[in-house]
């Protein structure tokens, strides 16, 4: 199949302490260090895999036959409230592509500021969104001096682990080197393409703070010749190789190597559909294809991790679909980073083409069963609210991102509690202003839900004055497409009763946040769980580990929908529409004796979960 073995064991970061060219093209291949170079690439995302597993992630990389490692960096998570940057523990982005470096790695790193990647917002911060004119990803003032402020925090943190020397004359601090051989400009903006100065504009961003690595965009067939920018290469995203597709890259740029930045080797999940799987062998025949026609690849996901928390994302084609908290992906290892079959095809066929021999694949780590979890104790969020949250009294509603929250950053993620008072019944109308999706009480009675699909609902008569109250949770923001300016959640409008809009609010951010999750520990009037209760409500429980703790998952038959928190720790959300009925929790986030486990149910609670070591994430369903 391949005409030439590559022997690349000494074009490692470490090996070439003092280089000075980093990665160049020259007719039509990549060189590093002046030498042919074909990147054998994997995506993993340091923000979606416990730091604990980075390492051990990164040797299977090596393992399986890859060169280089890509990731996203999600603003959202790094300047959650505005002005405020956070690159520690989990999110300590310069740890993260050192270890990379120590492994063998070389990075291409892909800083937006927009990701996409099935993340909230693309990984944009919601408090842009506070402006009511925002244009997200394109020229306008108020989101370019947002990005500006940004990247002045990130790129001194980027710039010393570039790979070239040559440009640091100045700066002997930076003569030995970095694994970052290629940084990506924005990311499928031919996709979106609203702005023709935009991408000249991100480029300058990144060129004027010190990136002097070889820039490159990345699109599917479709919007490629719209995603371009000078003194960029051009990559091609894709899962099934089209005839000629490869070649398609020769009519937007001529003599330059072929890349295809993303690899799709499985795909995303979307609560209410199948969990998607890709055929082992079409991927592996397919990968064999690409390298066969001479070009790099990358594989998006070689790992895909987990949607910890409140941050997956969402689709809007025909209609609004949240993803998963399950990020596996059917990718080449699991959610837990366990090895699967296309792993070892990968690692068969990288080995016929690298001429030397593959590390062993590391140990496994063991799963743990630790069988059922009685959560014995509740508090109905009713009896919570006047204890641990302030409300915000408005006469009109306010969405989530306009809450005077956060030093005025506003709420991202979690929920919105609106209450007001009402007079007598009649027909609630939400004239489409509930985002995503809100449960409605009259005092603390359930009447019916209000989402996309159902705007109306009948509330019962009752004597005298009552509260109306709407939870609404925030399902996650859409990350593709051209629809993210319209990303407010919450109630983005009026919401009427009997055709009078109602007015007179009482809100409450319910954005479970740790300080929160902390207080609510030691918060009066948690009682024994009755025999049959419903919620919304705090469930609480005690996990007790004898011995080293190890990687579970949590099933949790005979509960409706809501959050799950380990020591404190959000694992994302749960929902029995499925597909995904497992919630994974990593060893490193348990404790030798007694776990704390808290579960936000919104509707039928169970009385136990189970710990299981085996993850279900749903009927399957193959790629077409």
């Amino acid at each position: 199949l391949f005409s030439s073995r590559f022997n690349w064991s000494e074009l490692v970061p470490l090996r070439l302490w003092g280089r000075t060219l980093g990665l160049q093209t020259e007719n039509s291949q990549f060189l590093l260090e002046g030498m042919p170079f074909r990147i054998f690439g994997g995506s993993m995302h340091y923000f979606r895999v416990p730091r604990e597993y980075w390492e051990d992630r990164m040797l299977k990389m090596k393992a399986c036959g890859l060169n280089t490692l890509t990731t996203y960096v999600p603003w959202n998570l790094h300047e959650q409230e505005r002005g405020k940057f956070d690159f520690s523990q989990n999110l300590d982005l310069e740890a993260f592509l050192s270890l990379a470096a120590k492994n063998g790695l070389w990075v291409i790193l892909r800083p937006g500021p927009y990701i996409c990647s099935e993340w909230d917002l693309g990984g944009l911060p919601s408090w842009l969104l506070q402006d009511p004119e925002m244009q997200l990803r394109t020229t306008y003032k108020g989101f370019t001096e947002a990005v500006d402020a940004y990247f002045d925090h990130l790129m001194p943190i980027v710039i010393p682990l570039q790979a070239s020397t040559i440009h640091y004359p100045l700066c002997p601090q930076y003569k030995k080197g970095g694994p970052i051989i290629a940084v990506q400009v924005e990311n499928e903006y031919g996709s979106y393409a609203k702005d023709p100065n935009y991408m000249t504009y991100v480029k300058m961003a990144l060129l004027n703070r010190g990136i002097v690595e070889l820039l490159m965009t990345s699109d599917n067939k479709n919007g490629l010749s719209f995603g371009l920018v000078e003194g960029a290469l051009a990559t091609v995203n894709f899962q099934k190789l089209e005839p000629g597709l490869l070649k398609y890259l020769d009519t937007v740029q001529r003599d330059q190597p072929k890349m295809v930045m993303e690899y799709w080797t499985g795909w995303f999940d979307n609560w209410g559909g199948p969990h998607y799987v890709f055929d082992a062998d079409e991927m592996v025949n397919t990968v064999a294809s690409i390298l066969k026609l001479g070009a790099s690849i990358n594989l998006y996901m070689f790992h895909g991790g987990t949607n910890f928390g409140f941050m997956n994302g969402a689709l809007e084609a025909d209609e609004y679909k949240s993803d998963v908290t399950s990020y596996d992906y059917d990718a080449v290892l699991t959610e837990a980073g366990d090895y699967t079959s296309k792993f070892f095809k990968l690692r068969q066929l990288f080995s016929m083409i690298i001429g030397q021999p593959l590390p062993l694949p590391p140990m496994i780590e063991s799963k743990a069963s630790y069988g059922a979890i009685l959560l014995h104790q509740y508090i109905s969020l009713w009896d919570v609210l006047p204890t641990l949250l302030q409300p915000i009294k408005s006469e009109l509603p306010i969405n989530m991102e306009n809450l005077h929250l956060n030093d005025s950053s506003g709420q991202s993620y979690g929920y919105v509690l609106y209450e007001t008072v009402i007079f007598g019944g009649g027909h609630l109308h939400s004239r489409d202003h509930v985002r995503d999706r809100a449960q409605v009480f009259v005092n603390t009675m359930y009447v019916g839900e209000l989402d996309y699909n159902t705007v109306e609902l009948s509330l019962p008569e009752g004597q005298g004055f009552r509260q109306l109250r709407l939870l609404v949770e925030n399902r996650g923001r859409v990350n593709y497409g051209l629809a993210l300016n319209e990303q407010r959640k919450g109630l983005i409008g009026d919401v009427f009763l009997n055709k009078t809009p109602l007015r007179n609010f009482k809100i409450y951010g319910l954005e479970m946040k740790p300080g929160f999750m902390k207080s609510l520990r030691h918060v009066a009037g948690w009682s024994a769980v009755p025999d049959y209760f419903v919620g919304p409500a705090f469930f609480r429980g005690r996990l007790w580990i004898e011995h080293q703790p190890q990687d579970t998952f949590l099933k949790l038959q005979g509960w409706e929908k809501g959050v799950v928190f380990v020591n404190g720790q959000n694992l994302g959300r749960y929902w029995k529409i499925g597909p995904q009925e497992t919630l994974y929790l990593p060893g490193p986030w348990l404790w030798k004796g007694s776990n704390e486990i808290v579960i936000f149910e919104e509707r039928t609670a169970g009385r136990i979960i189970q710990s299981v070591d085996i993850p279900y994430l749903g009927r399957t369903q193959y790629v077409d």
